[in-house]
């Protein structure tokens, strides 16, 4: 992938060594949420819950000014993607007479104070709408490719507009009307709406890889393989086979492989977020 090619984002706070934290009302989750939702990628644990319950976010407290980034290549890699996904969905929002808002991209280590309750590496990168942020431990994309089998910098890139995604949603309305939705249904219906809110951050992190490498010819060749491999090693369906030895379809929050693929194909083959809507959608 040619990153740097996009414009670095000033909106990256990197933690690792102290910088800001958050002050933000703690959330309780369960043991066993952890432990599925933390193999999975996508929204923390925390916020699938605050979807379930309501989420009203608390008032950020800031305590010390965020120190900038540290300029090593994994820093500079995810400020240039998310740079990247700030001039798409830019553009994208401004063709449809709307004002994109910026999400700020935090990089920890081991945990961190956030909106929704504490972060913690062991559940994966996700996106708080409390503070409107995206958490990622770098050490994460390592394990990608050797827990994961999903190796490169796009399956990285791609791990971030997924993330992105769900910012869009939040800005668009569409989390919210999942979270009122699923008060009113049951654990299988929640879980059925969590699948379509991940399956359409994935074609949504699509959508910006369509028109990244339209505006700026950010791919390389194995490119979108990579990405597509990354989609498919996440199904809820491998990791459940992996962890447990056999699949419960009912107990997907994120989608099977090849969900997953399927609809981050969509969108980098459109580029259009109209496609994206899977809650419409005859078939998933």
């Amino acid at each position: 992938m040619r990153w740097d090619r996009s414009r670095a984002s000033d909106n990256v706070e990197d933690r690792r060594g102290g910088g800001m934290r958050l002050g933000g009302r703690g959330i309780g989750i369960g043991t066993v949420v952890i432990a599925v939702v933390a193999m999975l990628l996508g929204v923390d644990p925390s916020v699938v819950l605050n979807l379930a319950g309501g989420l009203n976010g608390p008032v950020v407290q800031q305590q010390s000014a965020p120190p900038p980034p540290v300029e090593d290549e994994a820093a500079r890699f995810v400020s240039h993607v998310l740079g990247d996904t700030e001039d798409t969905w830019r553009t994208l929002f401004a063709k449809s007479g709307k004002t994109y808002q910026d999400p700020k991209l935090v990089l920890f280590s081991g945990s961190t104070d956030t909106a929704c309750g504490l972060g913690q590496s062991a559940s994966g990168p996700f996106y708080c709408p409390g503070d409107q942020k995206v958490y990622i431990d770098l050490a994460f994309f390592k394990e990608l490719g050797s827990r994961f089998g999903a190796p490169g910098d796009f399956a990285q890139a791609y791990v971030i507009g997924h993330e992105v995604g769900h910012h869009v949603q939040n800005l668009l309305g569409i989390s919210g009307q999942v979270q009122a939705e699923r008060q009113r249904g049951n654990e299988k219906r929640a879980n059925q709406l969590s699948v379509k809110l991940e399956l359409q951050a994935d074609c949504f992190a699509g959508v910006w890889a369509h028109h990244a490498d339209r505006a700026r010819q950010v791919l390389e060749a194995g490119d979108i393989d990579e990405g597509l491999n990354a989609a498919s090693a996440i199904g809820d369906d491998r990791l459940q086979k992996q962890s447990q030895g056999h699949v419960v379809p009912d107990s997907f929050t994120h989608g099977s492989s090849a969900q997953r693929v399927r609809w981050f194909k969509r969108g980098i083959e459109s580029g259009d977020p109209a496609v994206c809507n899977t809650f419409k959608s005859a078939q998933l």
